[in-house]
């Protein structure tokens, strides 16, 4: 099927008074209280709060994989109604096929389009190789280290060609040093390969280093706190004058402890 272009002023995602609601103890528990956001053609947007917020849900609603209490969500504008083919996603644990090496995993998306062996071959041949694996298409995930098995998701996801792609906490469990190098590929990936991101940490270097916009979400039930418009040079310095001010500034803003900034 043929997906319908969009010029870069055009909402890719557009999220009209979003609530969500589980029932807890048969009492309703309120996660998202009225989020409203527009997301435009290939921006990078962090989503950033506590750790509790509904964050995580929020990034399943988009994807079709949690239900809509009240509100809506739209997609290339249109009323977005469960799984949509526009949509990937990587997960905080990498949720690879163990019984797949890694040319299988990243192919295993167009594969189960029907698109023809040597087409998917070459895509997934260019993933790997653009997230640093070249060599490594006949091994397994066990054999893997763990920022190995993400740059896999990453590039599965890629592979499947979605105009927006979900990130959820993606480098949560890395090694400090390991979750720099993979915050450095993303962003070089996303510039070479422009799709629109929807990134979820609690991190602020990583939020302030990523992000066109930063979304600040409160505590729950969740409501849009604040946005800030990133406007620092890429590749950013985690160490210049304006990425500290405004490292402070939110930190500030949301109360973050000194132990959960990196």
């Amino acid at each position: 099927m043929e997906r319908e272009k969009l010029t870069e002023n055009e909402s890719v995602v557009r999220l009209d008074n979003l609530k969500k609601s589980f029932e807890i103890n048969g009492e309703d528990v309120q996660i998202l209280d009225g989020i409203n956001l527009d997301i435009k053609k290939n921006e990078f947007i962090v989503l950033f709060g506590a750790g509790q917020c509904g964050k995580t849900t929020l990034l399943k609603m988009i994807a079709g994989l949690e239900d809509i209490t009240d509100g809506e969500i739209y997609i290339n504008n249109k009323k977005a109604v469960g799984f949509n083919e526009d949509v990937g996603m990587v997960y905080q644990t990498t949720a690879l096929f163990p019984w797949l090496t890694v040319m299988g995993n990243v192919e295993f998306g167009p594969k189960h389009r029907g698109v023809s062996k040597p087409e998917r071959r070459k895509k997934a041949q260019h993933y790997i190789d653009l997230v640093g694996l070249k060599g490594f298409e006949k091994h397994f995930p066990v054999q893997l280290s763990g920022g190995m098995q993400q740059r896999v998701g990453i590039a599965r996801a890629y592979a499947n060609d979605p105009k927006i792609i979900l990130m959820d906490e993606p480098f949560g469990h890395l090694d400090a040093q390991t979750r720099y190098l993979m915050e450095e590929d993303v962003e070089k990936i996303w510039a070479k390969e422009k799709r629109t991101v929807i990134f979820v940490t609690n991190n602020i270097e990583e939020a302030l280093y990523l992000a066109d916009r930063i979304i600040i979400l409160t505590e729950c039930p969740a409501k849009v706190m604040k946005e800030y418009k990133i406007d620092l040079p890429r590749p950013r310095s985690m160490v210049s004058e304006e990425f500290l001010q405004l490292r402070e500034e939110i930190s500030r803003l949301v109360d973050v402890r000194e132990s959960e900034v990196k």
